[in-house]
């Protein structure tokens, strides 16, 4: 009966603690000119996806646009203001300029980038040394502002020059891997369990 009550305990730690520790974190936001402030009437239209690896200490970015009215001039990530705020608009946290080979000169496009948020130069100096001085402070800061729905992509056009489009990230919910390996994982300890007593 001990043996089972520890394969029990065992069984249960394992699967609890199969999904605490996130590695990938995945954020979307749709990228519309109603999302700009103020808000504008621009037909483009977009999707961002991004993966924040926190073991590797990057940010993997896709981004898709189409639409726009003029010409992209640069392309941010800003970072950290609460989009319900009376005037939500906040600086550039990643890439000073913009981001690194993002399409200028087009009204539609794709963008597919990695970048290390272990180097201090991919951050802005004023969000680096609003973090704290380190990259390793603004990592932590945009992972935050990001999972709190702070943060979001903005594509500037030379008709929109403080944005065309631009979206709010938001988590993409985890897929039910977690769960469904603690449910496995009771069902066989609790079948392991009829077979001890």
């Amino acid at each position: 009966m001990r043996s089972c009550l520890k394969l029990l305990w065992i069984a249960l730690l394992v699967a609890s603690g199969a999904s605490a520790h996130a590695t990938m974190i995945d954020f979307a936001a749709p990228l519309d000119g109603a999302s700009e402030f103020p808000p504008n009437a621009s037909t483009g239209s977009g999707v961002a996806q991004l993966v924040f690896d926190t073991d590797a200490h990057t940010v993997s970015l896709d981004i898709d646009f189409s639409g726009l009215s003029a010409p992209v001039t640069v392309a941010h990530i800003h970072c950290c203001v609460d989009p319900s705020s009376a005037s939500p608009v906040v600086g550039v946290a990643v890439t000073p300029g913009t981001l690194p080979g993002f399409p200028a000169g087009v009204t539609a496009g794709a963008y597919n980038m990695t970048l290390d948020l272990s180097a201090a130069s991919t951050y802005t100096t004023t969000f680096l040394a609003a973090a704290g001085g380190t990259a390793a402070a603004a990592e932590a800061a945009l992972l935050t502002g990001m999972q709190a729905g702070f943060a979001y992509v903005n594509i500037h056009t030379s008709a929109f020059p403080a944005g065309e489009i631009r979206g709010f990230l938001q988590a993409v919910p985890e897929p039910l891997t977690g769960l469904l390996l603690m449910t496995a994982s009771v069902g066989l300890v609790w079948r392991r369990r009829r077979a001890c007593s």
